[in-house]
């Protein structure tokens, strides 16, 4: 694919999708110790385009022998020092390499993600800018860090040092592939360890590519490696291993316990985690411009088809303007729909797969049986590829599923409060505690209520704000890692503390 090129319309999207050519060029092998290798046992999976149910190729299904070998190179890589002990500022120059060759790759990067997991590809393009902005702040974060000189009487000298850990597994989820990828990868690798990363095996194409950019950047030899596969072999088998020393993971609340149960059956290793959500996103009365809050809201749970952790899937808004609102979001949701991944114009995209596509339209007729009041969508549009309108419930009640499951689809969940106690009280009646949005004009309200939602980040009068100065993370069942800024480096990092005694 042409690096000079910008493709713009539908047309030139679909022009560079029929140009991509996986046996010429796209790898769909493992990556390991610098090269693209089958995996051991020979085994592949089918990657499909949910747009349209194609196959777009076969990929490497690795399994525990492949993890056992990435590892062993990993901790070989790592004792020998040529990135672990490498001076940061050398390290941030590779790690800039690499975003600038993303940069220079971005269309192609974006549009794999699109195909793989039915973004539309405007969406896929913001992911490539986020991605590409980790690396670099990650990169130029790491040479700015200082250690400690404790305090100490003239007998010593006590130094805090911080060192990277060593083998970092990183297991990324399917909704936003290569920025989920640059969260994890960006920091690690500034840290100084070695990482490994685990794919979803849904989208697994933009890994396979960032390998081979990394190589290029001139990332040492088993520093950073890739093993396409599933869960339950080779991410299992990571989460296993006694050499792994951390493991970092965005997805499921199930998957991630399963994953702590695996740190603590092995050598209890560090484990970080970004899991599930069901954020709340509160809507006073006193808001002054309420067209352009119910855009945000529809926004807020309806981008990316609903397959994000911190979508704003229960809309709590106060009993006064109810029903007015809703009909605002219902009027933004009918300018939302999905269509062809390709068209940089759709605001939606496909379903990842035929199990999630499934899974939202129960839950969508679980709504029904419930008795919520349907208020848009509910039916999946005919035709080929898995595509669901969005979808909104009134009258939702904390005991009905759509109220307190993450569902990961377009569907909107509506609660309607009198109090400010009683909103603060919905907010926080829920196992997670990803995100939340509270809309007001009040300032005194908005102090009370921001310290109050049980929450590890908070949007005021906006929705998913901030850059990558901003730690991204959860509380509750939502996890307990932090993603972005320069808080990250602290979970790739080990403290040791070294007390030298003087002689007078």
């Amino acid at each position: 694919m042409s690096r000079s090129h910008s493709p713009e319309t539908h047309a030139d999207w679909q022009a560079l999708a029929a140009s991509l050519r996986f046996e010429k060029g796209l790898e769909t092998r493992a990556f390991i110790d610098d090269a693209f290798v089958a995996a051991v046992g020979g085994e592949t999976f089918a990657t499909l385009n949910p747009a349209t149910g194609e196959t777009l190729a076969e990929v490497a299904s690795c399994d525990a022998a492949d993890a056992e070998l990435a590892v062993g190179h990993a901790r070989a890589a790592f004792e020998a020092g040529e990135w672990s002990r490498l001076a940061p500022g050398k390290r941030k120059k590779v790690l800039l390499r690499l975003a600038d060759l993303m940069e220079a790759n971005k269309h192609e990067l974006a549009l794999l993600d699109t195909l793989d997991m039915g973004k539309p590809v405007s969406s896929a393009m913001g992911d490539m800018a986020g991605a590409i902005a980790c690396f670099r702040y990650q990169a130029e974060c790491i040479d700015k860090l200082y250690g400690e000189v404790a305090p100490t009487g003239e007998e010593a000298l006590a130094l805090v040092l911080r060192e990277p850990l060593g083998v970092v597994a990183s297991i990324v989820p399917w909704n936003f592939p290569l920025m989920m990828t640059a969260w994890k990868v960006a920091p690690a690798l500034a840290a100084g360890n070695s990482v490994i990363l685990k794919p979803s095996e849904k989208s697994p194409l933009s890994a396979l590519r960032l390998a081979a950019l990394a190589r290029e950047a001139g990332i040492p030899r088993g520093v950073f490696q890739v093993l396409p596969g599933f869960g339950h072999t080779v991410g299992k088998a990571l989460a296993l291993s006694m050499e792994v020393d951390c493991l970092a993971f965005t997805g499921s609340t199930a998957t991630g316990k399963q994953l702590m149960q695996y740190a603590g059956a092995s050598n209890l290793k560090r484990v970080y985690l970004e899991c599930g959500g069901k954020s709340p996103n509160i809507v006073f009365a006193d808001c002054r411009n309420l067209d352009r809050v119910a855009k945000h809201a529809a926004a807020a749970i309806f981008h990316n088809q609903g397959e994000v952790c911190i979508a704003g899937s229960r809309l709590l808004v106060e009993n006064s303007v109810r029903e007015a609102f809703i009909d605002k979001v219902v009027a933004a949701a009918e300018r939302m729909q999905p269509g062809d991944p390709l068209d940089p114009a759709s605001f939606m995209g496909a379903i990842v797969d035929d199990t999630q596509y499934r899974r939202v339209l129960g839950y969508i007729e679980k709504g029904r049986e419930e008795g919520a009041r349907l208020r848009a969508g509910g039916e999946a549009l005919e035709g080929p590829g898995l595509f669901i309108p969005p979808t909104v419930f009134d009258g939702v009640t904390a005991e009905m599923a759509i109220g307190r499951e993450e569902i990961f689809g377009p569907v909107l969940s509506v609660f309607g409060f009198d109090s400010e106690e009683e909103a603060v009280a919905l907010a926080n009646d829920s196992v997670y505690g990803l995100a939340a949005g509270l809309w007001s004009q009040d300032l005194d309200r908005i102090m009370r209520v921001t310290r109050r939602l049980h929450s590890g980040q908070v949007f005021v009068n906006n929705w998913a704000g901030g850059d990558q100065t901003m730690p991204f993370g959860g509380v509750k069942q939502s996890g307990n890692g932090r993603d972005k800024s320069h808080h990250s480096l602290e979970e790739y990092s080990e403290l040791k503390s070294v007390w030298m005694s003087l002689i007078p």
